[in-house]
């Protein structure tokens, strides 16, 4: 064999290699992203029952309901609803009308089963998930936190001020 055929071999090999370990990583990152849905991403897209995702928009009012550890509410992004289960300890800043994201799976009776639930940090944070979400529903205000802009949209009350 000439020293020329040896070289095109080795070529040859390497970008073998070089396109086996991208087809590698490739996959690697496609089993390890989770997709971020919003309520009404649910209805417009077809999620398979198991398939792990985040989970965003505002917890509805009035739709927390504690039974020892396991929490039951309802995450909404002003258009639709989904209903959350979650058992464990939930983050303090976790309350009604907040910005909150959740990882988990969706069951065959369009219930969300989280794995961890993510709350808000401070008055002007919403994760940005979440304000997309909204925005594109139509129910966010540039400047205005999560609970009051789920309040000035149409057909709820003007918050209170404190």
């Amino acid at each position: 064999m000439t020293r020329k055929k040896q070289r095109l071999y080795f070529i040859g090999l390497g970008m073998l290699a070089l396109g086996g370990a991208t087809a590698l990583v490739l996959t690697a990152i496609g089993d390890n992203l989770l997709y971020f849905y919003s309520p009404t991403d649910l209805t417009e897209r077809e999620v398979a029952p198991g398939q792990r995702f985040r989970l965003g928009g505002l917890v509805e009012e009035g739709s927390v309901d504690k039974d020892g550890e396991t929490i039951r509410f309802v995450v909404t992004d002003m258009v639709h609803t989904v209903p959350v289960t979650y058992t464990g300890i939930l983050p303090d800043l976790f309350r009604e009308g907040q910005g909150v994201v959740t990882e988990g799976q969706l069951d065959m009776n369009g219930l969300f089963t989280a794995a961890s639930v993510l709350a808000k940090h401070d008055e002007n944070y919403m994760p940005p998930e979440v304000a997309d979400a909204l925005k594109k529903s139509g129910h966010w205000e540039e400047g205005v936190a999560g609970a009051e802009a789920a309040a000035k949209a149409p057909g709820n009350a003007e918050p209170s001020s404190h």
